[in-house]
């Protein structure tokens, strides 16, 4: 339980990646208030964690509908998680991690920027919803484990909350390069909880 537990939270942690959410959420609201930053970065926080529990818990259902066994899943999870330690590990931006430039232009016309474009695609995109529904996958069974996974969740994004809300201190305190520095770091360990996954679909897949 208690490996699940801490494989859960690295792998929700990375892939959430609050301190390489800073410098986006301090560009997105450059005129907010330290009170206002509070209560978008709340807002985005919740939106994004709901949907990921929805998804968590109705994504086995989805894939049932089509067609789509989890060993599938979990390969194909695996791959796009290992896309997106790539871009991590060389600090670049595509629409894996951040928003196109499309979804760029509207957001700078929108008055809130809390649903979108910060808890989606920012926070709760594609990485993070692979990676809870193949941890509910793993969770599969027990109800133990499913709460507890629940409960990492709760406390990755509580970590996610407090870095953005003290964004504009860690921006000035470490700057971009240190957190490029830090974001390359959680790719590197994605890179292997990516390859972990792939190996572990491939196993049930051909029964290995």
């Amino acid at each position: 339980m208690t490996e699940f537990a801490i494989t859960a939270f690295v792998t929700l942690f990375v892939i959430v990646d609050p301190v390489g959410n800073v410098p986006f959420f301090v560009a997105l609201t450059p005129h907010a208030t330290a009170e206002e930053r509070m209560r978008i970065a709340l807002r985005a926080n919740l939106v994004a964690a709901a949907l990921l529990v929805i998804f968590g818990f109705a994504g086995h259902w989805i894939l049932q509908g089509l067609g789509i066994g989890l060993p599938a899943f979990r390969i194909g999870g695996g791959i796009l998680l290992l896309l997106l330690a790539i871009e991590m590990v060389f600090a670049r931006q595509s629409g894996l991690r951040a928003t196109t430039s499309g979804e760029d232009e509207e957001a700078a016309h929108r008055l809130d920027v809390a649903v979108f474009p910060l808890a989606v695609p920012l926070i709760a995109g594609p990485g993070a919803l692979a990676s809870i529904l193949l941890l509910m996958g793993d969770a599969a069974g027990s109800l133990v484990q499913r709460g507890v996974l629940v409960a990492v969740l709760g406390a990755v994004f509580v970590a996610n909350f407090a870095t953005l809300v003290l964004g504009t201190r860690i921006l000035a305190r470490i700057g971009v390069t240190g957190i490029n520095v830090l974001t390359r770091v959680f790719g590197v360990v994605l890179t292997a909880l990516a390859v972990q996954f792939v190996i572990d679909g491939a196993k049930a897949a051909f029964g290995a």
